[in-house]
């Protein structure tokens, strides 16, 4: 049995939640290894480094998957109203899938490096 459009955009929101839940334990295992780069006296150690180069791509693969899931939805705006369909843009769908695309880069790296650094301790 195939699942519906709805239960698997809600699959896969759910999915992203539970990733990003992993980020304050990210956050915790990621403070140390830090704190030893300052001890050392690298102020911008292999970990900071890491983690501000991490971020900076996960916002901008986010913005760029954003928008070309709002550009899909704007594409397919004339054919869901010729069909008879309420356009994503209007009924909330376009913004949930531009939304949820924008949260899937951070999702991976947060998933990536929590296992990344469990592997370390």
């Amino acid at each position: 049995m195939t699942k519906t459009g709805k239960s698997r955009r809600a699959s896969e929101a759910a999915a992203i939640g539970q990733d990003l839940m992993l980020a304050p334990l990210v956050a915790a295992m990621r403070l140390p290894l830090m704190a030893a780069d300052v001890r050392i006296g690298q102020a911008w150690g292999t970990e900071t480094a890491r983690a501000i180069h991490e971020k900076a791509a996960a916002i901008a693969k986010g913005a760029f998957a954003a928008q070309m899931e709002l550009l899909q939805s704007t594409a397919h705006f004339w054919p869901e109203v010729f069909s008879g369909r309420m356009p994503s843009l209007f009924n909330g769908i376009a913004a949930e899938r531009s939304f949820s695309a924008a949260l899937k880069p951070a999702s991976r790296a947060v998933k990536a490096n929590f296992h990344r650094l469990s592997a370390k301790t």
